[in-house]
């Protein structure tokens, strides 16, 4: 069931009727990502590098090469820093298209049921919100735990795996339900969701590729929502 959502929202992302959100997810991603490139070395110059400099010898050679160790040191930590956060710009985006997304996948691959609703503009945004500070928090956890040998990359997969999971399934689901149900209908299959989840996290994880992860993500969930549906009479309406 889970790798046939996934099959068919990897089919999704490049088919014609998904083009037009696939340059609109794909253009706010790294749109969003570039501007918290700029934001980050922009802190790190004004707050952190006169911090360090005080720290150096007087001796120039000495400044020379701990400034050069320094900007190494620096520049990979923006980049993990940028990488990290690559999770909560993909709930921002995806708040900002799921609807879309959702909608191309019904028409496209289940033209025969109901269509689902789009969420109200102030629970859409409120949820997106929400789902920021989670992923946020996730993942200082998870930037934290790297540190320790052994659990640094699980860290990383369960609790994006959990986080990603849990809310683009709820968003799915909320096209269909109310938020109640489509909160006890993600608790009733919870396992499901999560090992969904953890694919959504590998999808994160390779370079490049994961900057597609909302349009994947949200695609995926659609699906997985109706093949649960299909097998569950308690849910099916």
């Amino acid at each position: 069931m889970i790798l046939d959502a996934a099959r068919m929202a990897l089919a999704n992302l490049l088919a014609p009727e998904t083009r037009n959100v696939f340059w609109k997810v794909l253009g706010l991603t790294i749109l969003v990502l570039i501007v918290l490139w700029f934001a980050l070395r922009e802190s790190f110059i004004v707050f952190a590098l006169p911090w360090v400099e005080s720290f150096m010898p007087g001796t120039p050679g000495w400044a020379g090469w701990m400034a050069l160790v320094f900007g190494i040191i620096a520049s990979l930590g923006l980049a993990l820093a940028l990488a990290l956060l690559l999770a909560p710009v993909t709930a921002v985006v995806a708040g900002f298209f799921l609807d879309d997304v959702a909608e191309v996948v019904e028409r496209r691959d289940y033209p025969a049921d109901a269509p689902g609703s789009p969420l109200p503009l102030g629970a859409a945004l409120l949820g997106s919100i929400k789902f920021l500070g989670v992923v946020l928090a996730g993942n200082l956890l998870a930037l934290l735990l790297l540190f320790v040998p052994g659990v640094n990359l699980v860290a990383f997969f369960l609790v994006n795996g959990y986080l990603l999971g849990r809310e683009f399934f709820e968003f799915a689901a909320m096209r269909f339900r109310p938020p109640a149900e489509a909160r006890l209908f993600r608790s009733k299959h919870r396992q499901t969701v999560f090992l969904a989840g953890l694919l959504i996290a590998a999808f994160l994880a390779v370079p490049i590729v994961n900057l597609l992860t909302p349009l994947f993500a949200a695609g995926m969930m659609v699906h997985l929502h109706k093949l649960i549906t299909q097998k569950d009479p308690q849910f099916r309406g």
